[in-house]
Formats: structure tokens, sequence, C-alpha cells
């Protein structure tokens, strides 16, 4: 196996389902600890974020 193989077999598995509920769960994890802190007083913004990071991560 290849360097090159092994690249296209990391971008499979990153673009799995399983990897995009990962991302999923890492990214609400964080948006709630972070509203948790912060007492809800930016949850429009926490949001926004989050559906940025799960854009750049994510495969849906």
């Amino acid at each position: 196996m290849s360097i090159g193989d092994l690249g296209d077999k990391a971008k499979d598995l990153a673009g799995s389902e399983k990897a995009e509920g990962i991302s999923d769960s890492g990214i609400e994890k964080a948006k709630d600890a972070a509203s948790e802190k912060t007492g809800g007083k930016f949850d429009e913004q926490l949001d926004k974020g989050g559906d940025a990071a799960d854009q750049r991560l994510g495969n849906e």
C-alpha cells in the first residue's frame, strides 16, 4: 500500500457517515459547553459558528 493509497483511504473514512456523526457530536458538545459558560448570552453566534464548522468538517 502506497502513501497515495493511505491518503485516499483517509479521505474516504473522513467522508463517512460515522465521521459525520462524530464531528456533529463534537461540535454540539463544544456549543453546549460555551453556552453554559456564557449563560446562553451568545447562543445565536454559537449556532452560526457551529453551522460553519459543520460545513467545513462534515459531508452534509
